[in-house]
């Protein structure tokens, strides 16, 4: 499977990540099955942000509401691993959300997994100009 984003899009995310290369960072991604549309990035209110991610549980339930109203559609999120690699850890893949995507940014590497029970699955990224 691929799903397409905007070269723009990707760079802000990449842009945010690095802006803040000592804790990790988070946010929402939107869009389909077959592309990130936009994102959002939310505040990470994990005690220790150095090495863990919590996304703001009222920016996740503001997404959902949204979503319900018919806003835009929350296909998954991202967050980095500023000392680390773009592969899911073992605390990743116990906190994913089955079917959603999740993008993990370290070391100016955006890497796209999908989320299934116990596991997170490679999923191709293409950038460009869509």
């Amino acid at each position: 499977m691929i799903v397409r984003i905007s070269s723009s899009l990707l760079d802000a995310i990449l842009a945010h990540a690095a802006s803040v290369p000592d804790r990790e960072v988070c946010g929402l991604l939107f869009g389909a099955d077959d592309a990130i549309l936009a994102f959002e990035a939310t505040a990470n209110v994990h005690a220790d942000p150095a090495r863990h991610f919590e996304i703001d549980p009222a920016a996740l339930i503001a997404a959902h509401r949204a979503q319900r109203a018919g806003g835009r559609v929350m296909v998954g999120h991202y967050h980095s691993h500023p000392s680390g690699s773009a592969l899911p850890s073992d605390e990743d893949v116990r906190s994913g959300e089955p079917g959603r995507l999740g993008m993990i940014i370290a070391r100016g590497e955006a890497r796209l997994y999908r989320s299934v029970v116990g596991q997170w699955h490679p999923i191709t990224l293409a950038s460009g100009h869509f």
